[in-house]
């Protein structure tokens, strides 16, 4: 599964993620992982997830996060979310097609290994095409 919060910034889509993830940690009985750009969360998530800054691990591209999110499962089969805030911050691009793409990709490897991924997205919802739109 697959969840996308999507909006401008300012609307509330990293307060409505962190409530998530607390709600993820007293429900699931395997790890829950954040993923953030920069050291914004340390503070507002709590200690029993994992927390990776990308700019500790120079993320440059959707295929790097691919390849970082496969290690995490890898390392830990026990892993059951998985949150990114602002997938727009960690890659150089930053186009509606890139995104696509690696919600699709996201979608089979959850399928696949059964793991959650909730994302946020920073632009306007009325700019989400079909593709970005079925993980609402």
């Amino acid at each position: 599964m697959v969840k996308v919060i999507m909006g401008v910034k300012g609307s509330g889509k990293t307060k409505l993620l962190i409530d998530l993830v607390r709600k993820a940690i007293e429900e699931e009985s395997g790890s829950v992982v954040v993923i953030e750009k920069e050291r914004s969360l340390t503070y507002d998530i709590p200690y029993q997830a994992r927390l990776i800054v990308a700019d500790d691990y120079d993320f440059g591209s959707t295929e790097f996060m691919k390849g970082f999110i496969s290690a995490i499962h890898a390392g830990n089969y026990d892993t059951a979310q998985i949150f990114i805030d602002n997938l727009y911050k960690m890659f150089p691009d930053k186009s509606i097609a890139a995104a696509e793409e690696f919600l699709d990709w996201l979608e089979e490897f959850s399928k696949r290994e059964n793991v959650k991924f909730t994302l946020t997205l920073s632009a306007p919802v009325e700019t989400a095409t079909d593709r970005i739109k079925k993980y609402f």
